[in-house]
């Protein structure tokens, strides 16, 4: 009966350590889309995106330009084949239409951070789609 009282216990704290909390995601705020009338079909959107203290995305792509201007806190970005950048209040990062975004997410834990993005995208596309 010890045995497994030890076993039993031991598989509790095994079980626990490999349950993580996700990070807290980020909050997206649609500013303005507009039809680009020299671009048919595509158009021009901003957001600002506000991650919490260690806020995350998930690995995703954009299908879009992206033009991303950190407004406040630190951001860490990577996309694929790239190296992993923080960006402080007043820098930028750019995404291309194929790349794969790694890692995005608020290089604080006790501060928040905020940026903005602009896309040029084909027009009612999704900003982000998921990467499997």
């Amino acid at each position: 009966m010890r045995y497994f009282s030890c076993f039993v216990a031991l598989a509790l704290c095994l079980g626990a350590a490999s349950v993580q909390a996700a990070p807290p995601s980020a909050r997206v705020t649609p500013l303005l889309s507009h039809a680009l009338p020299d671009r048919a079909g595509q158009e021009g959107s901003m957001l600002v995106v506000d991650y919490p203290p260690g806020g995350a995305d998930p690995v995703h792509r954009h299908n879009a330009s992206v033009f991303v201007y950190v407004l406040m806190g630190s951001v860490v970005m990577q996309v694929a084949g790239g190296k992993a950048v923080t960006l402080h209040a007043g820098q930028s990062f750019f995404e291309g239409p194929s790349d794969v975004h790694l890692i995005g997410r608020n290089a604080s834990t006790t501060e928040a951070a905020r940026f903005i993005a602009f896309f040029v995208k084909d027009r009612g596309a999704p900003f982000v789609q998921p990467v499997h």
